[in-house]
């Protein structure tokens, strides 16, 4: 949870100064993909029906699954988890502080915010029956991400499972995308091959790689056919899904 000073410390700021954060950083974003023709709300919204296909068949000892969401910034995955999945617990993981309060204004009852130091998730074993990441493991040093992984480990209930979208770093319009995003200076872009065998060795169950994106705004009539290309290794994204 935010210590109680940063906590006031961030409240003692003028709502409009957090919509103003928010709001540059939706508008970055959607400068950054406008060459897919899509507003950043398309790309958050085709994760999280990706994430509820994945939790079809997860059930939870509590009844309502719990899910977290690492690395969830402002929480731009609340309002369509709450429209997908109304019963679920959801609580939102960032290093950001500011972030974090940004989301809790905006979005405090669907989700509990939770600050984040960078090495050790804040809950006790078994807490979540489900895990994802949305394209947040380039902006970590790739020397972390297996200690992260095993923390996702820890905190997942038997059973659950976690899936992990990133940026494919052999889809050109990929690269060129977060070549040019202020937001993307310092990211290292990571392979699906690499990612999976990173799942593997943390511990997971059954780690597989799904290719996402292949068409743009202009395309989408041709977007029928994106479920059976998952395979193809020239979607925008992927993500690798596992279990444990």
């Amino acid at each position: 949870m935010l210590r109680p000073e940063i906590f006031k410390g961030l409240m003692s700021m003028e709502e409009a100064e957090f919509d103003k954060f928010a709001d540059e950083y939706y508008a970055i974003h959607a400068d950054n993909i406008s060459v897919s023709g899509e507003e950043p709300a398309y790309f958050a919204e085709y994760k999280i029906r990706d994430v509820v296909k994945t939790c079809s068949g997860l059930r939870s000892s509590t009844g309502a699954l719990s899910i977290l969401d690492f690395g969830a910034g402002v929480g731009t995955s609340v309002p369509f988890l709450r429209r997908y999945m109304p019963d679920a617990r959801v609580t939102c993981l960032d290093v950001s502080s500011k972030s974090l309060a940004v989301g809790r204004l905006r979005f405090g009852n669907d989700a509990e915010f939770v600050l984040f130091d960078g090495s050790l998730i804040p809950f006790p074993d078994q807490s979540f029956d489900f895990v994802f990441a949305a394209c947040v493991f380039h902006h970590i040093d790739h020397r972390e991400h297996l200690s992260l992984l095993r923390e996702v480990f820890r905190v997942l209930a038997p059973g659950g499972a976690v899936l992990v979208y990133e940026h494919n770093p052999y889809n050109p319009l990929t690269r060129q995308a977060v070549n040019t995003c202020a937001f993307d200076s310092n990211a290292r872009l990571i392979s699906a091959r690499v990612m999976r065998r990173r799942f593997v060795d943390a511990g997971f169950l059954n780690a597989f790689v799904r290719y996402r994106v292949f068409f743009p705004a202009s395309l989408q009539r041709l977007r029928a056919l994106e479920p059976f290309l998952t395979w193809l290794p020239i979607g925008a994204q992927y993500y690798v899904a596992a279990y444990k």
